[in-house]
Order: C-alpha cells, then sequence, then structure tokens
C-alpha cells in the first residue's frame, strides 16, 4: 500500500535518522524564531550555537550538514547574519576551503605508496610493542605533511584488506578468490571463530594506535588539521613558523603520546596488547607475496612517481612554495599526469571524501557570522582577557579542549580564533599575548579532542567506516581505549601552554 503524501513527506526529512532527532530538529526550528521576538538576538544566538553544536555531537544519528545547515539557513532568513557577512566568512577563509578541496584529493592518489609502506611495517615487524609504535609514529608524521583524515583513510583500507584476506580464508575459500562477503560470519570455520576474536582485538588497538598517531602529529603543522590552516592564517604564520611556535607544546606532547602508546600495549590495558596471531600472519604474509607477484613494470612505475611527488610536497610545504590547496592542486596534477590517469571519472573518485566535510565547514562559518554580527562570544572573551595575562593561555586551552571533546574541533578553533583576532586588532592584546593565546587555541582544539569521536574528524570517519563494525570497534569502545591518551595529552598539552609559554 502506497503512503499518503505527507507520510512519503514526512518519512524523507532527515531520512533514516531516529524519530526523537527529527522531532528535534523539527522543535528547534520552530522555537527560534519565537524565541528572537520575545528573547532578543543575543540568547536566541545562544541558543542557536547550542543546536549546532547538538547536531555536531548527533554525527552518528545524522550527518550535521543537513540539520546544521537548516538551522543556518534559518538564521540567515531570520536576519540574525546576512548573506554578505557569511560570503565575507567563506572568502576570508578561502585557503582552508581550498585545503580540504585539493589536498585531500591529492593524496588519494598517493595511496598505494602509502598502502605499501604500511603493510610492510605490519608484516615486517615481528613485535606488537615495536609495530604499534610505528604505527602510532607513521600517522603521526604522515600527518603532519599531509591530512589526518586522508592518513585515517589510509588506514581503515589496509585493516579492511588485511581482515578480507583473512576472513577469506578463514571461511575456506583461496587467496586468489574474488568472491567473499567478509562482513558476513556464517560461513565461518567454528576452528577459526576464536583466532578471528583475537585478530579484531590486535586491528582494534593497531587501529586506535594509529588514529591518536594522526592527532599527535596533526597539531604540530599548518597542514595537519582543516583548523590550524586557519588558525595560521589569522596569526601569519607560514610552514616552519607555525611549526617552531607550536613545538615547545606539542614536541613534549608527542614524545609522552608515544611513552603512552607503548606503555598501553606493556600493561595490555583497556583493549590494548593484543598480537597478532601467528597462523593469521602466515596467512596475510601469502597474500603480500600474491600481490607482489602480479606488480606490473607499470605498478613499480606509478609507486616512484608517488614516492617522488611525496618528496615535493614536503619541500613545497616546508619552504611555503604556494598557498597550501595550490600545493595540493600540483599534486593532483602531477600524480594524475605522471601515472596516466586521465578520464574524469576515475579523478572524481578523489573529490568524494573531502567535499562533503568542505560543505559543513561552509556551515560553520555561516554559524560563525551570526557570532559575530550578533557578538554572543564578546562577553566569554572579554571576562578571559580581564584575567591575569598568565591565566589566559590556560584558561583558553581548557575552554577549546571542552568544547572541542564534544563538537568539533574545527568550529570551535574558528570561532575563538576570530575573536581572539579581533581583540588584537582592535589593541585589547599584545601580539606577544595573542601569539600564546594563538598556541592555546590550536593545541586545545587539537588535544584533547580525541577524548571522543566528535571531536577529530579522522575519529568520526573510523567510527563510520566499514571497517569499524567488522572489528567491533563502537562509540563506547572508542572512548574507552581513547580514554588514557586523553588524559595524558590534556595534561600534558597544558602544562605546555601553561609553563613552556
Amino acid at each position: 500500500m502506497q503512503p499518503s503524501l505527507t507520510q512519503a513527506l514526512k518519512k524523507n526529512f532527515l531520512g533514516n535518522s531516529p524519530d526523537w532527532y527529527e522531532k528535534s530538529i523539527i522543535a528547534f526550528l520552530i522555537i527560534n524564531p519565537i524565541a528572537l521576538w520575545t528573547l532578543g538576538p543575543f540568547i536566541t544566538g545562544w541558543m542557536l550555537i547550542a543546536q549546532f553544536i547538538f547536531t555536531l555531537a548527533m554525527a552518528l544519528k545524522c550527518y550535521p550538514l543537513q540539520p546544521g545547515g537548516l538551522l543556518a539557513i534559518e538564521a540567515i532568513v531570520l536576519g540574525m547574519a546576512s548573506p554578505e557577512a557569511v560570503y565575507l566568512e567563506i572568502s576570508s577563509n578561502l585557503q582552508v576551503i581550498l585545503l580540504l578541496m585539493f589536498m585531500v584529493a591529492g593524496i588519494y592518489f598517493m595511496r598505494d605508496m602509502l598502502l605499501f609502506v604500511f603493510t610492510k611495517i605490519l608484516l615486517g615487524v615481528k613485535s606488537k610493542t615495536t609495530l604499534s609504535f610505528l604505527f602510532c609514529f607513521a600517522g603521526a608524521f604522515l600527518s603532519a605533511f599531509l591530512d589526518a583524515l586522508t592518513v585515517t583513510a589510509v588506514l581503515i583500507t589496509i585493516s579492511v584488506g588485511f581482515y578480507s584476506v583473512y576472513h577469506k580464508v578463514a571461511s575456506g575459500k583461496q587467496i586468489v578468490d574474488e568472491d567473499h562477503d567478509h562482513s558476513d560470519d556464517n560461513s565461518l570455520r567454528s576452528s577459526k571463530r576464536a583466532e578471528l576474536e583475537k585478530f579484531r582485538g590486535f586491528l582494534r588497538s593497531l587501529i586506535m594506535h594509529g588514529a591518536v598517531g594522526t592527532a599527535l602529529g596533526g597539531v604540530t603543522t599548518l597542514v595537519g588539521e582543516p583548523q590550524n590552516l586557519l588558525i595560521a592564517e589569522k596569526a601569519g604564520w607560514n610552514f616552519i613558523e607555525f611549526f617552531l611556535q607550536m613545538a615547545p607544546v606539542t614536541m613534549p606532547t608527542l614524545v609522552c603520546g608515544l611513552i603512552t602508546c607503548v606503555l598501553l600495549e606493556k600493561f595490555k590495558i583497556l583493549g590494548y596488547g593484543a598480537p597478532l596471531p601467528e597462523a593469521v600472519r602466515q596467512i596475510l604474509q601469502e597474500s603480500s607475496d600474491h600481490d607482489e607477484s602480479r606488480r606490473t613494470q607499470y605498478d613499480k612505475a606509478s609507486l616512484i612517481v608517488q614516492s617522488v611527488v611525496a618528496v615535493i610536497l614536503v619541500l613545497g610545504l616546508a619552504f611555503h612554495w604556494a598557498p597550501v590547496g595550490l600545493i595540493g592542486l600540483m599534486v593532483i596534477v602531477l600524480l594524475t599526469a605522471f601515472n596516466g590517469i586521465t578520464e574524469e571519472h576515475r579523478i572524481g573518485h578523489a573529490f568524494e571524501e573531502a567535499l562533503p566535510f568542505t560543505a559543513l565547514l561552509v556551515v560553520f562559518f555561516a554559524i560563525v557570522a551570526v557570532i559575530h554580527e550578533q557578538h554572543l562570544f564578546s562577553p566569554v572573551i572579554d571576562t578571559v582577557l580581564a584575567m591575569d595575562e598568565s591565566v589566559q593561555p590556560g584558561m583558553f586551552f581548557l575552554a577549546n579542549g571542552l568544547l572541542s571533546a564534544i563538537s568539533d574541533n574545527v568550529f570551535v578553533a574558528t570561532v575563538y580564533i576570530n575573536e581572539v583576532r579581533a581583540a588584537l586588532d582592535a589593541g585589547d592584546l599584545t601580539r606577544a599575548q595573542f601569539d600564546k593565546l594563538v598556541i592555546a587555541i590550536n593545541t586545545g582544539t587539537n588535544l584533547p579532542s580525541v577524548a571522543t569521536p566528535n571531536g577529530q574528524a579522522a575519529f568520526l570517519f573510523l567510527l563510520t567506516s566499514a571497517l569499524a563494525p567488522l572489528i567491533r570497534l563502537s562509540y563506547m569502545r572508542m572512548v574507552i581505549m581513547a580514554l588514557p591518551y586523553t588524559i595524558v595529552l590534556t595534561i600534558v598539552g597544558l602544562a605546555g601552554v601553561v609553563f613552556m609559554l
């Protein structure tokens, strides 16, 4: 029986989101105009911020672009910000948009080389502690020069590939067999089920070490996280300046994060320490050898080109040859031209990962425009700036860290850096104090945000990926496994901000 038009419209609204979530968004859209007319724009503006953070925190129920976009559109219609103000925010943050559009897509064409490197690490190192350290360090190093989301995507691809190979063999098939559903355990041999659980534990701990590594490295440079470039632009820092300014906080944090990785494996707590079963290793090695034997001269040439372009990328970023997004575009041109990727549809796939988040970022800027137009953060900023200068960086770190853990660090960083920059331009801050607050904002939004998948885009990407259900990586398991890192990164980061600046 066909549903009525009303029922169809209701069903289509926000798709498969829970009924309570849909009703919440509708309630927000109804309440906001009433609040604006009765309570005024200031209180309504703060209500809008709370509602928007709610959509970010509930990202697993519905991607925030749609509900957050509806709230932003309503705010503009109600006159809380003008379209011109939104455009001004977007145009002043064009570098960040170019970074997401082109750099992430550029690294997409470098995946084969990155997969090759991580595969060699996984199969070449027998010690689980050493392997975890290398995955964490590699994630940090790559994220410092590439992008945390892309590096996480590589880690997910590797893990799904290895899981699929083992699951296929454990189900009684051959490595060379193409047709196999690795999400279905019904065909699994009973003797292999316990071994599969151990392998899941191994992959869970390894992928979490790698994901935290992307946060450790992502905070250090202006390309590691989307908000870093925005922060660097407001501060007027290039690649080297950004790294050096952040180093007093980020380098001790990196060292302590890597030490935490080793200790978690040694003491086998909170789900860490699971070794790779030897039978699984043998199957994975056979698969790797099989792939190696099938690698053609064209494949080898492609790996060489990707390696050369990776070196060019690092040099281009280090010496600031051009804005980061344009360097990313250069990477796309070089990799596609010299690897024979000339079909439009093959190039288009590279942009699929970044563009939804780019669209969401533009919605962020619309909410930021409301904050500016209504001066919503002025009382908060004024209160903190009225404190003793020695207290200000620590307070900014904690405030940013708390908000970033429950919402999204790009949104939080965008709000705070704009307000602090406005204070500098108004003469309320000295340049030296401004620099300290910039460091506190960057580290505050990047480090404590590992507490939940809401705060880190890479964590949310991992949680919503095809890998998470395969290895039984739920929201709460991620929170629990990230807890030791959250504590260490927050304490060390705060100490660095308070005592090293």
